[in-house]
């Protein structure tokens, strides 16, 4: 064979190889851009390329994917429903104690859901997974409890808590995760 055309043979494989290799990158960072929305800018961020973004969140997928979240009974449900309709009442009363019982009660619905409780930063990472849109609601609450346990917040912090605390709170509650269809019965 010529050389000439062995040349353009492998000339041609690299380019299509090259070429590949940029719409699976392309793929993949859409893909892991739509799953994870504004987490996935967090993580550019964070880690200075999206390469190590993409690789950070695509471990978290692989990690939570081997955990066992479930879904809640709709008796649990209604009790955890309750017992937020009871912690938001507090609120007027007691923000500060609201606040701080919306914490706990975002942790045992997490436990309860089958998220390991781990320390405060891998959890917001594993949420980031199946909530993507109301993991940074549960950093700033954090925050803003960290702030109060420090004598740091004021009345208004503390709202800011409750709301983002019931944000990521509903989307616990509602249980499923994010893709997933959902049919729910009519009464």
């Amino acid at each position: 064979m010529d050389p000439k055309i062995l040349i353009a043979i492998v000339a041609v494989i690299v380019v299509i190889a090259v070429v590949a290799m940029v719409i699976f990158s392309q793929r993949r960072k859409l893909a892991l851009r739509q799953r994870f929305g504004p987490e996935y800018e967090r993580a550019v961020k964070e880690r200075g390329s999206e390469r190590a973004a993409q690789s950070v969140l695509a471990e978290r997928e692989r990690r939570v994917s081997k955990f066992n979240i479930r879904d809640l009974s709709e008796t649990e449900r209604e009790q955890y429903a309750e017992h937020w309709r009871k912690v938001q009442a507090r609120f007027v009363d007691d923000p500060r104690g609201a606040v701080n019982d919306a914490d706990e009660s975002v942790g045992l619905l997490m436990g309860t859901r089958g998220y390991p409780m781990t320390d405060f930063d891998q959890r917001a990472a594993d949420l980031s997974v199946d909530h993507p849109r109301v993991v940074e609601n549960y950093r700033a609450a954090h925050a803003i409890a960290l702030r109060h346990r420090a004598g740091q917040a004021s009345t208004e912090d503390l709202r800011q808590a409750m709301i983002h605390y019931r944000s990521l709170f509903e989307d616990l509650l509602d249980g499923h995760r994010p893709g997933e269809t959902r049919t729910r019965e009519v009464a």
